[in-house]
């Protein structure tokens, strides 16, 4: 045969294993518009449901008719809040252990919130009713800022939780007060501060955004009075988990309830949650006995889904003279809006904030975060970061960049001194994570002599002098960020989302001819699952990458799994893949044996085949024990080929990376141009370079959306001021920069194939990074505080604070 004149080389190419820059197969149907969304799903006499929201931010429902609602031709039903009471609906549980209103009861509490859901036969029909419902309101009192809700006089939002004193995560001791959260040693932390050579402080705000996917929430509901069966299909990150919590909520037993997620159109954390479009979608179902769609707008999706940051982070970092990093302390005040519906997990109420010390050996930290109540739309999702990683990777980057001011040292110098070191890992943080691996060091000075260090620091201080001459009006401004990432979530011994521990799991099946198919559950959202994980099982048991099928966000054939956020897919599936594909292949290796008449451990694994040991020649290849095992190939052992595995990680996994920004800024208009942006990033065995490749651009073209202009913005009545795409930065083609992409790697060492992930890891670095351009570029002229977004107008503030116009 023509495989057995290759040589193993060969034969490996042809699995387009890990290492392989494998084109991406789902692109096919997407290029040609073949792509199956919710808005694509036609079932037999749908409904279609839409909502009536609150154009105010905070106000008391006197009344609400629908008389003239049911009236439009087409309306057939109008749910509120009443309705659902009966039924125990009119109230959700939130991930974070809040509860949160369906419809509006009683108030409203953010613009544009939920107050009826309209059903009808068609979507304009829905239109004409929603405009028809009659809502009284009363406006009340607004507090969109997180430092007034907690004055003492301060408009009470949450009127159910009137005198409780304690929440899901410990004492409240405001009526608008969440939760306080405190990681590390206080005292200890407060003593190095007071005894400190140097020390920098700085409130570090990280703007509330939104991750704005390209297709906006939707679900379909279908609830089969026949066969008591609700089956419904939803842009959902975590199909497994919705079921759990449909089933929660409604009454209705998990095993009659199927939960597909189709392609979805991008999620960046949008789609973990439960919306009250689910809820009220599912009602309308059962009530009418019909199929029932909600997809929203876009105005809908800025307004209500999800939010991400709004993060007030008062820091303080000590050094000594020569800069050696003493001690860390940062409070945060966290803008939660009018629920708690954060999506992380049960123990970490504000996510993986204490992964705040970052890249560097702190001795002795302190992390403390107030959760607030606000009249603003509720969420805290990790916008393509792992549970508020982005916070306080930002945070940590920007107090370095301070501390290198005080000093007056060169920040990239103050980084390297402080790096955790490679000896040092596993390394212990001060706030208690245990990072796997690095080599920050190497890292740091590939990146620094990728792009010329020195030299742009030399053009930096020639381009100042002629600014200062009057011969150029722009400045030049290198932004620096390494940053360490916590993914993999996790380790159901640390992480859980409503008691549901997150592990991930992978059933492999091998056809007779020697195919396979394999489902997750996971969800792809555009991460290329169907390329990368066909590719961990073509090296672990060696059958090509093109003839493994993938299948997931199908809850009645896939494994139970938590899904797809927080760039915990390769790191947690991924290994759950590997572990699946490995037993596979030591039940290969059995009847291998047998065939071969050999004993077990006398042959070994080669590519796509076991061999005899000092035997090559004699050998059968995985497509022949495919064959063969679904012929009782041993005697008394059952036939076929599969496994699955449900992978429990022992640790997380810390991706790492080193970003480099030049940024030239005009100071009279404030516009800015990109010059180079270099990334480097480490997320260990890398398994497909293109498809890293294609992360590492479309993560740091969100950062760079984040830094340079967009935000969620809100005046002092609530009213919602980016709601539409004419006002919220998203960048095209024409503002992207061009990115040099790099790497090195450092292999996770509990990993089953050492892969650590990287979806998120560009959002991570790149914010900062943009960031910190823009300060740098003012920074000869002192100390500037500007919080981001960078757009034109703030960056034009700078300079003129700082005297600079002519």
């Amino acid at each position: 045969m023509k495989d057995e004149v290759q040589s193993p080389e060969e034969r490996s190419a042809g699995l387009k294993g890990l290492g392989c820059s494998r084109k991406r197969v789902e692109d096919v149907r997407f290029t040609q518009g073949r792509g199956n969304y919710v808005d694509d799903i036609k079932l037999d006499g749908m409904l279609t449901g839409d909502f009536v929201r609150s154009p105010y931010a905070h106000a008391r429902i006197l009344s609400i008719n629908t008389e003239a609602a049911l009236a439009v031709p087409g309306v057939l039903a109008v749910l509120t809040a009443k309705d659902l009471e009966p039924l125990g609906l009119h109230w959700m549980p939130t991930l974070a252990g809040d509860k949160q209103m369906v419809l509006a009861d009683g108030k409203v509490l953010f613009q544009g919130q939920e107050v009826a859901y309209v059903v009808a036969t068609d979507r304009y029909a829905a239109a004409d009713g929603v405009a028809a419902v009659e809502v009284d309101y009363e406006d009340l009192p607004v507090v969109t800022d997180p430092f007034k809700a907690m004055d003492p006089d301060a408009p009470v939002l949450r009127e159910d939780l009137a005198g409780q004193t304690e929440g899901a995560h410990g004492p409240r001791r405001h009526h608008n007060h969440i939760f306080t959260w405190e990681q590390g040693d206080k005292a200890a932390t407060e003593a190095v501060l007071a005894e400190a050579d140097v020390v920098a402080e700085e409130m570090v705000y990280y703007h509330r955004t939104h991750p704005m996917p390209l297709e906006t929430c939707g679900c379909v509901a279908s609830m089969d009075k026949v066969t008591g069966k609700l089956t419904l299909w939803g842009t959902f990150q975590a199909p497994h988990a919705v079921r759990t919590v449909a089933s929660l909520i409604s009454g209705i037993a998990e095993h009659n309830i199927r939960v597909i997620s189709p392609d979805i159109g991008g999620g960046f954390g949008n789609k973990v949650g439960v919306y009250p479009g689910y809820v009220c979608s599912i009602v309308a179902s059962i009530v009418t006995g019909k199929p029932v769609k909600w997809v929203e707008s876009r105005m809908d999706n800025l307004m209500s889904t999800a939010f991400a940051r709004d993060y007030w982070m008062q820091g303080k970092i000590a050094a000594t003279k020569e800069g050696k990093i003493t001690g860390l302390w940062c409070h945060t005040t966290a803008d939660h809006g009018g629920f708690d519906a954060c999506a992380d997990p049960t123990k970490f109420p504000a996510g993986f904030m204490n992964i705040c010390t970052g890249s560097y050996d702190i001795p002795v930290a302190y992390l403390a975060v107030d959760g607030v109540y606000t009249n603003k739309a509720p969420g805290g999702v990790a916008y393509r970061c792992s549970f508020r990683v982005t916070e306080a990777a930002y945070f940590i980057e920007r107090m370095i960049e301070v501390l290198a001011i005080r000093l007056n040292m060169d920040a990239a110098e103050l980084r390297r001194i402080n790096f955790i070191r490679k000896d040092q890992f596993p390394y212990q943080s001060a706030l208690g994570w245990e990072y796997d691996s690095g080599d920050y060091h190497t890292a740091w000075e590939k990146a620094l002599n990728a792009v010329g260090y020195d030299v742009l620091r030399r053009e930096q201080a020639e381009r100042l002098e002629a600014f200062k001459r009057g011969e150029t009006r722009k400045l030049i401004g290198i932004g620096l960020t390494h940053f360490t990432e916590i993914v993999g979530a996790g380790p159901v011994k640390n992480c859980d989302i409503l008691g549901l521990g997150m592990f991930d799991s992978c059933e492999i099946r091998i056809h007779p001819t020697g195919s396979a198919i394999a489902r997750l559950g996971t969800i792809s959202q555009g991460q290329g699952h169907a390329t990368t994980f066909a590719q961990i099982i073509a090296s672990e048991i060696g059958i090509p990458a093109d003839d493994i099928t993938l299948e997931e966000g199908d809850t009645d054939t896939a494994p139970y799994g938590l899904g797809t956020y927080g760039s915990r897919s390769t790191p947690v599936a991924g290994a759950a893949t590997a572990m699946a594909a490995r037993k596979i292949r030591a039940k290969a290796q059995m009847i291998a044996a047998y065939l071969l008449e050999v004993h077990d451990d006398d042959v070994e694994f080669e590519v796509d085949r076991f061999v005899v040991k000092g035997a090559p020649e004699r050998f059968k290849t995985m497509k022949e024990i495919a064959f063969a095992s679904y012929n009782q190939a041993i005697p008394g052992v059952e036939p076929g080929l599969e496994a699955v595995s449900y992978y429990d990680p022992p640790n997380m996994t810390y991706p790492f990376g080193a970003y480099i920004c030049v940024m030239e800024i005009d100071v009279d208009t404030g516009e800015h141009e990109v010059r180079s942006f270099y990334a480097l990033d480490d997320c260990g065995t890398r398994i497909n370079p293109m498809i890293i490749e294609g992360q590492v651009h479309g993560g740091a073209t969100e950062g760079y959306a984040i830094a340079m202009g967009q935000e969620i913005a809100y005046d002092e009545m609530g009213n919602h001021k980016t709601a539409t795409l004419m006002d919220f930065f998203v960048p095209t083609a024409w503002e992207t920069p061009h990115y040099t992409t790099d790497f090195t790697v450092t292999p996770s060492p509990h990993h089953p194939i050492g892969a650590k992930g990287v979806g998120e890891s560009p959002n991570v670095g790149s914010v900062p990074c943009f960031s910190n351009a823009v300060h740098d570029a003012f920074r000869p002229f002192g100390l500037v505080q500007s919080h981001m977004p960078h757009d034109h107008w703030r960056i034009w503030k700078i300079a003129e604070d700082l005297g600079l116009h002519v």
